[in-house]
């Protein structure tokens, strides 16, 4: 099996490292992430300069953008359009669950990689213990298999969160739907030593307890597995925008 792996939290985070590490023991991988963190950069794309590739070692590149860059740069580039069995995208250093996957550099990699026509994952970890990553990349190693055989329907991705370890494992695992978070933004106004002033986006997040969300997975110590589609559209609205009198 071949593999393409790519983060957005840059070529050397630790949680590339371990995923890394274990998805080597089951098929053939190549790594394509970004030079630096690249956290929050959602589905973005560079268009105004040149990107730079730089080879670290055999099947392992760091490009100088966003995750996305970092997709189309390994597919259209390296892999020359040749669809690896899956894209995996993580492991995430923190979670990406209900509204956060809008602005998720990892989530916006396995987007890319499903318009691409390659099956494709994205994993986040909300822990923050040491070592926390190990028993997450075993997890997918496993789960990777499974994919490749059983397959994913077209145009749908899978959003894959792991919860904090309690007493050393996962209790479980959940097909999920996103869930809700209540965002209690503020711009914090700083002025800096010539006079002028810049601005932080700060603020605690809260969440919804929801059944079957991906929030309420997390909370139960479960593992939280979540079907995306990269299609927007709005279905169940489109009779009701369709009795709509359209002037021009």
């Amino acid at each position: 099996m071949n593999f393409l792996v790519t983060n957005d939290d840059g070529i050397w985070a630790e949680g590339l490292l371990t995923l890394t590490k274990e998805i080597k023991k089951v098929g053939k991988v190549l790594v394509v992430a970004p030079d630096r963190e690249q956290s929050a950069t959602s589905h973005s794309l560079t268009l105004h300069r040149p990107l730079r590739i730089n080879k670290i070692e055999a099947d392992r590149y760091a490009v100088d953008g966003t995750p996305t860059d970092a997709v189309m740069v390994a597919f259209h580039g390296l892999l020359k359009r040749k669809k690896p069995d899956l894209l995996i995208s993580g492991i995430n250093q923190g979670p990406n669950l209900g509204d956060d996957v809008t602005y998720s550099g990892t989530v916006a990699a396995a987007i890319e990689g499903t318009i691409l026509g390659i099956p494709s994952i994205a994993i986040s970890h909300s822990g923050w213990e040491v070592g926390k990553f190990g028993p997450a990349a075993r997890w997918i190693a496993k789960f990777a298999r499974q994919l490749v055989n059983e397959k994913l329907p077209p145009g749908t991705f899978l959003n894959i969160n792991f919860p904090k370890l309690k007493r050393g494992r996962f209790s479980g695992a959940e097909i999920t739907k996103l869930g809700r978070r209540v965002y209690n933004d503020i711009l914090v106004k700083k002025t800096d030593p010539r006079g002028k002033n810049y601005y932080w986006i700060g603020g605690e997040p809260t969440y919804i307890h929801e059944r079957q969300s991906d929030f309420s997975a997390i909370h139960a110590g479960k593992i939280s597995i979540t079907p995306l589609k990269v299609d927007l559209t709005d279905y169940a609205a489109l009779s009701y925008f369709q009795n709509w009198k359209l002037r021009i």
